[in-house]
């Protein structure tokens, strides 16, 4: 299964949301926090994006709390 990599800040609802969603789902992710890593912060900002959470899952580039999405693109890994 390829990886799926969560970018996420410290005090932030939605980040917590994206993280308990895949641990429900038992997806292993990797965390990086945009506060605490200036290269994490410059990989989202890369990727066009201004807000986290950002959730990469394969070609998939999700940005906030979106199931559906988060669905689709989990299941096209496996």
């Amino acid at each position: 299964m390829a990886s799926v990599i969560v970018y996420t800040s410290t005090n932030c609802p939605h980040c917590k949301q994206v993280k308990s969603f895949l641990s429900d789902k038992g997806v292993a992710y990797e965390e990086r926090n945009i506060e605490q890593n200036d290269e994490y912060a410059q990989q989202v900002w890369d990727m066009g994006m201004r807000a986290v959470p950002v959730t990469v899952i394969g070609e998939h580039r999700i940005l906030g709390m979106n199931k559906t999405q988060f669905d689709k693109a989990l299941a096209e890994l496996a």
